[in-house]
C-alpha cells in the first residue's frame, strides 16, 4: 500500500466513525497537549492567514489528521511494513 493510498483509507475511515469513536481512538492514541497544540496553532494560523469560517475550524481536524496517519506510517514502519510511494 502506498502512503497515498493509506491517507484514502484513513481519511475514509474518518468519516464512517461517530464521534465517539473518533473520540475514543484520539484518547488512545494522541497526548492531550498534543491536541491542545493542533487546536492553538490552527487558530493562530488561521488568524494570520485570514481564514474564517469552517474553514478555520477544520484546520485542526486536518492538523491532527495528518499527525494520525504519520502515527500509523510509524507503526507500520516499525512492524517492518514499509508504506511505498509517495
Amino acid at each position: 500500500m502506498t502512503r497515498s493510498e493509506l491517507a484514502w483509507e484513513l481519511a475514509d475511515l474518518f468519516t464512517e466513525l461517530k464521534v465517539e469513536q473518533i473520540n475514543d481512538m484520539l484518547a488512545k492514541n494522541v497526548p492531550f497537549d498534543t491536541l491542545e497544540f493542533f487546536n492553538e496553532y490552527g487558530e493562530d494560523f488561521g488568524s494570520a492567514e485570514g481564514i474564517d469560517g469552517d474553514t478555520r475550524k477544520r484546520l485542526p481536524n486536518l492538523l491532527l489528521l495528518g499527525y494520525i496517519l504519520r502515527v500509523l506510517e510509524e507503526r507500520l514502519l516499525h512492524d517492518g511494513e514499509e508504506p511505498t510511494g509517495s
